[in-house]
This record gives C-alpha cells, sequence and structure tokens, in this order.
C-alpha cells in the first residue's frame, strides 16, 4: 500500500511544481511553463491518491486562464478559499470563506479518506504557519525563471522536515518530506 494512503484519514499535502531557483509560479503569476515540463500522468500515484484539492483565489483564477490541456488533473473536489467569491458559481469548483483551518476540515472532510491537496502559495503557507500540513511534494522542473512567486514567502518561520521519497520521471524530480511537528 501506497504511504499517501493506508491509515484511511489521508494527509494534508502541500502540492507544487518549482523551478530549480525555487520560483512555483513566473512574472505575472505566469504558470504555462509548469506543462511543458510536468503532465498528469507522470505520477499517476498522486493522482490517484488524492480525494480533494483546496485551492487559493489566485492559484485558481490562473489556472481559468489556462488551456484545459495545460490545467486537466483530476484531483477529486475542489474548495476555492476565497474572501470575495465571484459573481458566477463555477459548478465545479466550492467556494469557501471561512477561516484556514475550517477550509481545511472542510476539504479534508470531502477527500473521503483520500489526501487532501494544498495548492497556492498563501493558502499553503496559512495551512504550513498553522500546523495543518502533513507532507510537502515538490516538483522540480529542469528550468531557472529568475523571478515570479517564491516557494514560501519570506516571512513563514522555519519549518522543518524529513524527506522521505525522491523519485524521477522524465526530467521532472519528485521530492517529498514530512512536516515535522
Amino acid at each position: 500500500m501506497s504511504d499517501d494512503v493506508g491509515n484511511g484519514a489521508g494527509k494534508v499535502v502541500v502540492n507544487r511544481a518549482m523551478s530549480l531557483d525555487g520560483f512555483i509560479a513566473g512574472p505575472g503569476h505566469a504558470m504555462g511553463w509548469i506543462g511543458e515540463h510536468l503532465t498528469p500522468d507522470a505520477f499517476p500515484e498522486v493522482m490517484e491518491a488524492t480525494g480533494a484539492m483546496l485551492v487559493g483565489r489566485g492559484t485558481y483564477e490562473v489556472a481559468r486562464g489556462m488551456t484545459a490541456q495545460e490545467t486537466a488533473y483530476e484531483g477529486g473536489a475542489q474548495f476555492v478559499l476565497t474572501h470575495e467569491p465571484p459573481a458566477e458559481p463555477d459548478p465545479g469548483v466550492v467556494f469557501l470563506t471561512c477561516d484556514i483551518e475550517e477550509a481545511v476540515a472542510t476539504a479534508r472532510s470531502a477527500a473521503g479518506g483520500k489526501n487532501l491537496e494544498i495548492l497556492g502559495a498563501d493558502v499553503a503557507a496559512q495551512c504550513l504557519r498553522r500546523g495543518l500540513v502533513d507532507e510537502i511534494l515538490v516538483y522540480v522542473l529542469p528550468l531557472l525563471l529568475g523571478d515570479g512567486v517564491r516557494f514560501a514567502p519570506p516571512t513563514l518561520d522555519r519549518i522543518d522536515l524529513e524527506p522521505f521519497s525522491n523519485t524521477q520521471s522524465g526530467a521532472v524530480t519528485m521530492l517529498r518530506f514530512r512536516v515535522l511537528k
């Protein structure tokens, strides 16, 4: 059985694609470069272990602007944490306006015992600050962006990690870390 699921509770996993120089989005929040290197079928075990996603509003908006091919990822129920839901509903998304603990609990419940993926720099930082994250999964992509959105904001305090897995698929390296609490 996979290390992802087995205890029936699922984990809270920060999932990030990152350039070698530490950016999760390029200038202007560009993320199209991710699809150039990372396809949804590169690491199928991650998708299989995921039951829901909690996404920040900025990440949601960027993904909406990308083509369906660039964003094709079936990670279960999708929740977007935002201060202001859009005027027009998105039938595939539940917008949450609660605090981070309630958002994680809601999305985790919907994950049905599988993992909850956390996507988005701000939402991930909030979860890490509150000790809500069990694991960080990073896809290191073979390029340097030079500028953009960093993996972690400078305001995030030290968080100790324990590496437990690294896997290569083509030019992409997946690194996995347990968050030490």
